[in-house]
């Protein structure tokens, strides 16, 4: 895709920086507020009047046109609710946008219900549950949810580490092993069940299974407890950067039949490297590959095309822009915000994805004229 020119002044207001190592035990499961700009979904619904409001002498304050959005995240703890304080002011600067209201909530499934019913218009998940809503299944068991995207965002990342005297080397090599797979319930041990599945292993093959957050995975591998432990998270995962300084650790990479048999049983894992030499991630000897899940922007099918189109292309211009002070969201490449989307991408977003596409063409075709004239 062809950058655009950007659309961002750099008056624009940024919230809050984020550490990139949050994941299912950084709090976006909880429902709690924080004081500020930003609300809970109660105290947003009740308050979210409509496309704008009435002066003292009853005239609209805002353009008939524009509309508010309620921008749901996750909890304040957790990596969703600095994501939506950035994008806040961003989207605000539109004049199709009245105003943004970031409320924190129980992150993936609650926010594809409050999209549902209308209580959100926009939202971020994690693509799984954004899988399992589309096609009905699981928690939405004969109940899909009319759910588009707007755009991918950054990935969280299957990390499987070992300590170096466990021999442990492929994820086969979990067997017999002392295993931390993360939280009952949580994001951790979803990957985890399924990443040891496709080894064509069961918890049964382990020697010890250990439902343990971060933190305490972390405690377990340093004193010995455990020979390894799954992370999903952004990276750096910061449990798993403070273990190193204290432990001897391994990557254990999710490749080959392993990772092909994962991304045939549930198609919104893609493949991720971990790349080799990099400070701010890890400065590994050697890149390791593994599996990812992608993190989307959601919105309703109800939305306008206009604002959905307009939402898309100031949050391009924004990645693109010298204004990202997120650190999860400079972790991915804006060229790929339109690639491996488990739900319908809204038509509005794509007009935007589209006019992308044909400025790329015409890119193309002003370089091969100007090889062909020797300029």
């Amino acid at each position: 895709m062809a950058t655009r020119t950007l659309m961002l002044a750099a008056a624009l207001g940024l919230s809050g920086a984020l550490l990139a190592g949050c994941g299912d035990d950084s709090g976006d499961a909880d429902e709690t507020t924080q004081n500020g700009e930003t609300t809970s979904q109660e105290q947003a619904s009740e308050g979210n009047g409509g496309n704008g409001e009435s002066g003292e002498d009853g005239t609209q304050t805002a353009s008939a046109d524009a509309v508010s959005l309620i921008f749901g995240t996750g909890g304040t703890g957790g990596t969703y609710y600095p994501i939506g304080g950035a994008l806040k002011s961003v989207f605000e600067a539109s004049d199709l946008i009245d105003d943004v209201q970031v409320v924190s909530t129980g992150a993936s499934v609650q926010n594809i219900n409050n999209i549902t019913d209308g209580l959100n218009q926009v939202a971020i998940v994690m693509s799984d549950v954004a899988y399992d809503a589309v096609n009905g299944e699981n928690q939405f068991d004969g109940q899909p949810a009319d759910i588009q995207a707007l755009a991918g965002l950054y990935p969280n990342v299957v990390q499987v580490v070992a300590t170096e005297d466990s021999g442990i080397e492929s994820i086969s090599d979990l067997a017999g092993k002392r295993v931390g797979v993360g939280k009952v319930g949580s994001g951790v041990e979803q990957s985890a069940a399924k990443v040891i599945e496709s080894a064509g292993l069961s918890y049964d093959d382990l020697a010890q299974v250990s439902h343990t957050g971060y933190a305490d995975s972390v405690t377990g591998m340093s004193n010995g407890n455990l020979d390894a432990a799954f992370f999903t998270s952004g990276v750096p995962n910061s449990s798993i950067t403070g273990l190193m300084q204290s432990t001897d650790i391994t990557f254990v990479p999710v490749t080959g039949e392993v990772a092909d048999k994962l991304l045939e049983a549930y198609p919104y894992y893609e493949t991720y490297t971990l790349p080799a030499g990099a400070p701010e991630r890890y400065d590994l000897d050697a890149e390791v590959d593994t599996v990812a899940i992608r993190n989307m922007l959601i919105v309703g099918s109800d939305m306008r095309d206009d604002v959905a189109e307009e939402l898309t292309a100031r949050f391009y211009d924004y990645l693109n822009s010298e204004n990202v002070s997120v650190g999860a969201l400079k972790q991915f490449d804006p060229e790929t915000m339109n690639q491996n989307l488990v739900a319908p991408v809204h038509p509005g977003a794509q007009a935007f994805y589209d006019t992308l596409s044909e400025d790329d063409a015409s890119s193309d075709g002003e370089d091969a004229d100007s090889a062909g004239t020797g300029s």
